[in-house]
């Protein structure tokens, strides 16, 4: 669409400032330069104009004035003085003449004052009248030279009126110089009318030329708005987008321009008298089924007021278009309305570059569905509806298991197409009325309208979870996913969107929490919980650098129990506000607040330093998380904790857990190889529990393997399968040179069937529960047979 352009009256121009300097050509005039320099070329055209006058003025009166003094001044006088004169009325006349300045031309400063020089001229040539001839002249004759004056002075007054400065001069010299012989005749009241008369000419004379510069200024200002508008239809003739219309007072099309008539598809002819919303509305006229944007463009012109940006959808040709149309009502001087003009922009363009636009903004480019701000608007607008109704609705929030290993194992593209096809099938599952969106990364969203159905609510979540955990093939990968769903239900659940939100993200977590995929519905403790753990972790932030972290030792010993083999470091935290905190507790607070880094790397250092100062054949053991793992710059904190405590690096070992290769598989791996190539030891703790697989021991070099204390009680007590689980745990582990240790050993039973079954190692109560740093070092220097009996 071209730029639009203001049907509204033109606002004033700027008024050129008139001054007596200026109109003088004294000086320039100011920041009216370029419209004065117009003007005095206006000034100069309208003395040309004038020359012939002022010149058969001039010798009439020199005719007139030899006539009357031919009995009183010697021949030879006036015969000189009339010669001169003439000479100079002529010179006067043909320099007027020879100006090449016109209407549209510019003139300088310099141009109008060269005037003054003209009437100085003429003034002292006419000067000579009263001083020189109405001397010794009888009454009679003084009589009709003044008149004679006077007149010259009142034709010069009119003809030399737009050249102020010259006509000034004139006048005044003149004047004077009929003033100065009256008073020297002592005819003081003559001289007095003769002064008043000469001030009110040159009065006059000022005002005349302050007129005509005034209509010169306001017909350049027309002519340039002539031009502009000029210009302006001509651009409208030039687009192919804009059109100027005009109606009568009854709103019917008149003066329709071809164009306008091409655009609307009818013939010039056919449109014209035309009402102009039956032109609009097109095929709905007849069945009076009209847009709302047509309701208002009759409103404003029922107004008869003046408008812009009234956009409208038309139909020409059968093809939907949208035309943006703006008009000024028309005002006779009598104030009687004569319809409007105005002009059409054809926007259709723009609309659709506008709709691309709010698309982009309101839908995730990777899948198709709404985005976060078209959810948020959409659970906005649905809270409202529901409110005014007194309805319940239901906002879930879906988070994607296991996804992150696929998309670190296979890459991004299969991890984008993986996101395409869970929307797919997510977007299968929405009955009307329902809306499922990508919120971002792996997190969506599903807005319910209508959640009066609690039950409806529930099944909908099974069956997300059931659908979305379907295996996906996707270029020759058979990939395996899940989902884990928060409900929220409104107004119950937050009477506000952010509210709602939230709540449905503390029922996710809970969902989490629980297993992954499975669905949670939203309860009221879970905002306390949630509180509680805020609180929990701002006090996690500075715990460490207030000293509130400690470790303790829990011993590791030979099967036989004969022999410390290492101490296994436990990280503990006691808050002077909360008092003792359960590592279970803190230490997923921790992973998720993405404070384990630090505070693992200080675990790590103090263990080092601590294990530096054990017998040589005692190792340590360190916990180690699968965010730790995916950290590369893990590496560097081993060998910088090693390098400063001086331990040897087959003197530490690492313990990790199996469910760090479901989630970190591809970077966890390669930091691990990076680690053993230090030479670092490596223990596979919990094995058993959960996922197990071979491979793992396949593709990393373990050291041991951590027998779970569950399957050590169950086999104790006999179980047959954790008998036979222990008992294949213990082969496989032989069978790859791998030691073995059984966790949880509290009893005598426990430890005598760890021996039994051939295990490498034994960790539990039953030797020795966690204890300080003093107390383990006591333990470790001491003689263990000697602790162990007593």
């Amino acid at each position: 669409m071209t730029d639009a352009v203001s049907l509204a009256p033109p606002s004033p121009s700027r008024r050129v400032t008139v001054d007596i300097p200026t109109l003088l050509g004294v000086r320039g005039g100011g920041p009216d330069h370029v419209e004065w320099s117009r003007i005095r070329a206006a000034q100069l055209f309208a003395g040309r104009k004038m020359a012939l006058v002022l010149l058969a003025a001039n010798i009439a009166a020199v005719l007139v004035t030899g006539f009357l003094v031919r009995d009183t001044v010697p021949a030879w006088q006036i015969a000189t003085w009339s010669a001169l004169l003439v000479a100079i009325a002529v010179a006067v006349g043909f320099r007027r003449l020879a100006v090449h300045h016109n209407g549209e031309s510019q003139a300088s400063v310099r141009d109008l004052r060269k005037t003054g020089w003209e009437g100085l001229a003429l003034g002292l040539g006419w000067s000579c009248v009263p001083i020189l001839f109405c001397t010794h002249a009888p009454s009679g004759t003084t009589a009709g030279l003044g008149i004679t004056l006077t007149v010259l002075m009142t034709a010069a007054a009119f003809a030399m009126a737009p050249l102020a400065l010259a006509t000034l001069v004139f006048l005044g010299y003149l004047g004077a110089s009929m003033v100065i012989q009256l008073l020297i005749a002592g005819t003081t009241s003559a001289a007095f009318g003769i002064l008043g008369f000469t001030l009110l000419l040159m009065a006059g004379c000022i005002s005349r030329a302050r007129a005509l510069v005034l209509i010169r200024a306001n017909e350049i200002t027309l002519n340039e708005r002539d031009e502009t508008v000029s210009l302006l239809l001509r651009e409208f003739e030039d687009t192919g987008a804009d059109w100027l219309w005009e109606t009568d007072a009854m709103r019917r099309i008149v003066r329709a321009s071809p164009r306008f008539a091409v655009a609307c598809g009818l013939e010039p002819g056919a449109i014209d008298g035309m009402p102009l919303l039956q032109l609009l509305a097109g095929p709905s006229w007849d069945s009076g089924e009209f847009a709302p944007e047509l309701r208002t463009l009759a409103e404003k012109l029922r107004r008869r007021e003046s408008f812009r940006d009234v956009s409208l959808p038309v139909t020409i040709d059968g093809q939907a278009r949208w035309w943006d149309i703006a008009a000024s009502p028309r005002f006779g001087d009598d104030g009687e309305f004569y319809g409007f003009r105005g002009v059409i922009s054809d926007i259709t363009e723009l609309r659709a570059s506008e709709d691309r636009i709010n698309r982009m903004a309101r839908f995730d480019v990777l899948t198709g569905l709404p985005n976060r701000l078209m959810i948020n608007e959409t659970l906005v607008r649905t809270m409202g509806e529901a409110d005014r109704w007194g309805g319940r609705y239901a906002f879930m929030m879906l988070d994607l298991d296991r996804f992150k290993a696929v998309n670190d194992t296979l890459g991004h593209p299969i991890g984008d197409r993986l996101l395409g096809r869970v929307s797919e099938r997510l977007e299968g599952l929405m009955a009307d009325g329902n809306l499922c969106g990508r919120l971002g990364g792996d997190e969506f969203a599903v807005i319910v309208r209508d959640a009066t159905d609690a039950a409806a609510i529930d099944d909908l979540a099974r069956r997300i979870i059931e659908i979305l955990s379907q295996p996906y093939d996707i270029d020759a990968h058979t990939l395996y996913i899940g989902a884990s769903v928060g409900i929220a239900i409104g107004p119950r659940d937050g009477r506000t969107a952010e509210m709602l939100v939230r709540s449905a993200d503390l029922a996710l977590y809970r969902a989490k929490d629980a297993g992954r995929g499975v669905y949670r519905s939203y309860e009221p403790e879970l905002h306390v919980k949630a509180e509680e753990r805020r609180i929990l972790e701002m006090a996690l932030r500075t715990a460490l650098e207030n000293g509130e972290m400690h470790l303790e030792y829990q011993p590791v010993v030979d099967a036989r129990g004969e022999r410390l083999v290492a101490f296994e470091a436990l990280l503990r935290w006691t808050s002077p506000r909360f008092g003792i905190i359960a590592p279970e507790k803190f230490i997923p607070l921790a992973e998720d607040a993405r404070l384990i880094a630090p505070i693992g790397a200080w675990a790590l250092r103090t263990a080092c330093e601590e294990a530096a100062e054990w017998p040589s054949d005692i190792r340590v053991a360190v916990n180690v998380s699968a965010d730790q793992l995916q950290n590369p710059n893990f590496v560097t904190t081993v060998a910088s904790a090693l390098a400063n405590t001086g331990l040897s690096s087959d003197r530490l070992e690492l313990e990790v857990t199996e469910s760090m290769f479901l989630t970190e598989a591809l970077g966890a791996t390669k930091v691990l190889e990076r680690l053993l190539d230090l030479g670092v030891r490596l223990s596979l703790d919990d094995f058993g529990v959960g996922h197990s697989s071979l491979g793992y021991l396949s593709r990393t070099r373990f050291s041991s393997i951590k027998i779970d204390r569950s399957f050590v009680r169950d086999a104790a007590a006999g179980t047959r399968e954790a008998v036979a689980i222990v008992h294949a745990v213990i082969a496989l582990a032989r069978s790859l040179d791998i030691d073995t240790t059984a966790e949880g050993v509290e009893t005598e039973t426990e430890h005598l069937m760890a021996q039994a079954f051939g295990c490498t190692n034994v960790q539990g109560f039953y030797f020795g529960r966690p204890m300080p740093v003093e107390q383990a070092r006591a333990l470790a220097n001491g003689r263990w047979k000697a602790s162990a009996a007593a």
